[in-house]
C-alpha cells in the first residue's frame, strides 16, 4: 500500500466515494492500491502495441472525457475525477485489474517493477515542477520531507535547480532529503525557516516554494520565505481549511497555485527520465 493510499484512507473520503462515484459506480469499501506495476496477462482484441508478458505501470486517473477539462487535456481535472484504487476499478493490491489501454506505459528493459511503482508519485512531483514558474539555476524551498517531497527533490535535480532546501522536522525524513540531493534540510521546530531561506537565497527568498506537506505553519513560512515575485505552489491534500494572509502575497506580488495529479505525458516523461539516469 502507497503512504498516499493509506494517508487518503485516514483523511477522509476526498476521493474515495461514499455514494457511487460517476464512472465507476462504486463506492466504498473499494480495493486500495493507486502506485503500482505488473505483467500483462491478457489484451483486448484491438490492442496490438502492448504484448502479454509486458511489463507495465498504471496511470491511475478515471475521467470522464467529455467535461470543460478534459476538452482541454486536463484529464487532472476533470469533473468527476477518480483514481484507480481509490475510486474503483480495483487497485494494486487486487490479483488482476483491468485497465484502459492509454492508461498503460510499458516498463523500460533497465527499470525494475519495483521502482516502475513509484512512477505514479514520481509524476506528481514532475508535474508540478512542470507548470510552476521554475526554471533552471532557481533556489527553491521545499515543505515537508515526505514521499512527494523526495520526489520534488529528484525532479527539480532532473531539471537543473541551483538550491534545494528543504524544511522537515522528522530524523529519518530529514537524513532522507540529504541523501536524496537537498542542498540545506532546516529544521523548523528549531530553525527561523524564513530568515534562514532569505539567508541562503542572496537575501531576497526562495524563487519558488512547494508545499508538499499541507499544514497551517509551513503555509505561513513558505509564503513569507519566497521573494518579491515568488511562487508557492501547494501540491498537498489539506484534511483541514486553511487560512491566508493576502497582505503576504499582495505586497511582494507573490503568487500561490495550486496542481493536482498529472497530465497524459507526464508519466512517460518519468519514465524516460529514469530510464536515462536522471
Amino acid at each position: 500500500m502507497g503512504d498516499s493510499d493509506l494517508h487518503e484512507y485516514l483523511g477522509g473520503a476526498n476521493i474515495m466515494p461514499t455514494i457511487p462515484h460517476p464512472i465507476t459506480n462504486e463506492k466504498v469499501p473499494l480495493t486500495l492500491g493507486h502506485e503500482f506495476s505488473g505483467v500483462v496477462e491478457e489484451v483486448g482484441k484491438d490492442v496490438h502495441d502492448i504484448k502479454v508478458g509486458a511489463k507495465v505501470t498504471i496511470q491511475p486517473i478515471i475521467y470522464d472525457g467529455t467535461c470543460g477539462a478534459c476538452r482541454q487535456g486536463y484529464i487532472n481535472c476533470c469533473d468527476n475525477n477518480g483514481f484507480v484504487g481509490l475510486s474503483g476499478w480495483g487497485g494494486g493490491l487486487s490479483e488482476h485489474v483491468v485497465i484502459p489501454r492509454k492508461a498503460v506505459y510499458e516498463i523500460p528493459e533497465n527499470v525494475s517493477m519495483e521502482v516502475a511503482a513509484l512512477v505514479e508519485p514520481l509524476a506528481v512531483a514532475w508535474h508540478a515542477v512542470n507548470i510552476s514558474p521554475f526554471k533552471k539555476g532557481d533556489s527553491v524551498l521545499i515543505l515537508g520531507g515526505g514521499p512527494i517531497g523526495l520526489a520534488v527533490i529528484q525532479a527539480l535535480k532532473a531539471k537543473g535547480a541551483e538550491k534545494i532546501i528543504v524544511s522537515e522536522m522528522a530524523p529519518q525524513r530529514k537524513e532522507f532529503a540529504k541523501q536524496f540531493g537537498a542542498h540545506y534540510v532546516l529544521d523548523s521546530s528549531k530553525d527561523d525557516v524564513v530568515a534562514r531561506v532569505k539567508e541562503l537565497c542572496d537575501g531576497q527568498g526562495a524563487n519558488v516554494a512547494f508545499d508538499a506537506a499541507g499544514v497551517q505553519a509551513g503555509l505561513d513560512q513558505a509564503i513569507q520565505a519566497i521573494r518579491a515575485r515568488g511562487t508557492l505552489v501547494n501540491i498537498a491534500i489539506w484534511e483541514k481549511t486553511a487560512t491566508i494572509t493576502p497582505n503576504w502575497l499582495c505586497f511582494r506580488e507573490r503568487k500561490y497555485m495550486g496542481v493536482a495529479t498529472y497530465q497524459e505525458g507526464d508519466f512517460q516523461d518519468v519514465l524516460d527520465a529514469i530510464s536515462s539516469g536522471k
